[in-house]
């Protein structure tokens, strides 16, 4: 070392160390510490040292005490760092009261010439923060899966037979609670095969009046008898809406049905005695308006569930029904009538495309959790988004038809859960 080197105050470095040390003779008693860990501790050298650490900074109960006097007698032992399980120590906020706190504590042993335990350091770090974050991230995990089952719930719940048309009036889809009513199997209901089903009196005024909607645009509704499994027919209260492309033109037809039958006999019963007249149009009234609630219920929840739900057919995918969260990620592009590949060119080499063929060849549906997705912005530049998704494949006449994607962006919860991880590992 040069003459003109000053010396090094190595005390004076040591207390101020950016972090929280504590350094103690092999018995615990305190012998200096950094001026983080005095200001943290909120008690003055002074009155630290010379004590044992327990005399030092007293913990409430014995768990605390023993943890420490563990993990001492380890660095004893084993002449190795120790770190201690997480400890609960509270220290008083700018008013006065007593905040929560959590403290992550490593032992280090200081080895003389010799190889001998000389002192042992404390290195004490403040992990509140990273706790709430973890308690955050498993809250908002715990709401984000809530909220997931409770939609489906919703939409498995809802007594509603839902139906699709193509735009020229052909049936190309029934939910299974429609299918489950009429004990027949998709194949057998597509096209115009399911009109087989309805009441031979109620036949030629329902065909007539869906033929005269399709041709005019015009909403559908009738009230007619569907015969059930079990060969007994029902009363249903049918209505149906075209969804338009841009240019006006019809591109298919969802519909849906409410099973009215007990408040027709009802209604009827009350007509053929002409009894309680102001009770029937009271009623009449609310089956209607209890219909159109279930409608616009049920159209609310495809439509502005938050997930993305999207119908494709063909070996092609070509999009037959896109709801809103599936459409948001396009800018509400028009995705009816493109196919994946059209619609979301940033996919190719994705694994996506891949992933839907496999599904529409094999029928074995694809399950990704947390798939990592690169998706364009709109602005020519890719974002990095994360989805839980599910792709299942139907079938008509026995033949692969199409596949049913659902799926929701869980981006916000992947990036929180890396974050906390890069938290604790710091």
């Amino acid at each position: 070392m040069p003459d003109s080197a000053l010396p090094v105050d190595y005390q004076h470095l040591f207390r101020s160390l950016p972090e929280s040390f504590l350094l103690m003779a092999p018995d615990s008693t305190v012998l200096d510490n950094t001026d983080s860990h005095v200001a943290v501790s909120l008690k003055s050298r002074e009155e630290a040292v010379g004590k044992t650490i327990f005399e030092a900074y007293p913990t409430s109960g014995t768990s605390g005490v023993n943890a420490i006097q563990e993990s001492h007698d380890y660095v004893r032992q084993h002449l190795e760092p120790h770190t201690m399980p997480l400890i609960r120590y509270d220290l008083a906020g700018p008013d006065g009261q007593l905040e929560e706190f959590y403290w992550q504590a490593t032992h280090y042993p200081i080895l003389d010439a010799q190889g001998q335990l000389q002192y042992i350091l404390q290195r004490t770090q403040n992990v509140t923060e990273q706790l709430r974050m973890a308690k955050a991230a498993a809250e908002a995990q715990a709401k984000l899966a809530e909220e997931q089952s409770r939609t489906l719930f919703i939409l498995e719940s809802l007594p509603v037979f839902i139906w699709t048309t193509l735009p020229t009036g052909e049936a190309d889809y029934f939910n299974p609670r429609w299918l489950a009513f009429t004990g027949r199997n998709l194949a057998e209901e597509l096209g115009e095969q399911w009109t087989a089903d309805l009441h031979p009196d109620d036949q030629a005024r329902v065909q007539t009046t869906w033929q005269q909607c399709v041709a005019t645009g015009e909403s559908f509704q009738a009230e007619y008898r569907l015969r059930r499994a079990d060969g007994e027919y029902r009363w249903l209260l049918s209505r149906a809406e075209p969804r338009r492309a841009d240019d006006g033109t019809i591109t298919m037809w969802v519909g849906g049905a409410t099973d009215i039958h007990d408040q027709k006999l009802m209604v009827q019963e009350l007509l053929d005695t002409n009894e309680q007249q102001a009770s029937l149009s009271e009623q009449a009234y609310q089956n209607y308006q209890l219909a159109q609630q279930q409608r616009q219920t049920l159209y609310s929840l495809l439509m502005q569930a938050p997930a993305c739900i999207g119908i494709v057919r063909g070996p092609q995918h070509r999009f037959e029904f896109v709801n809103e969260g599936l459409a948001e990620l396009v800018n509400h592009t028009e995705l009816v009538g493109r196919t994946t590949e059209e619609a979301f060119p940033e996919l190719r080499g994705q694994g996506i495309l891949e992933a839907l063929d496999q599904v529409y060849a094999t029928g074995e549906s694809y399950h990704g959790r947390e798939l990592l997705i690169r998706l364009d912005t709109g602005a020519g530049q890719l974002r990095d988004a994360y989805f839980n998704c599910l792709y299942q494949r139907f079938d008509e006449s026995g033949q692969a038809a199409g596949i049913t994607i659902y799926a929701y962006e869980v981006t916000e919860l992947v990036d929180t859960r890396r974050k906390l991880k890069e938290l604790l590992s710091q």
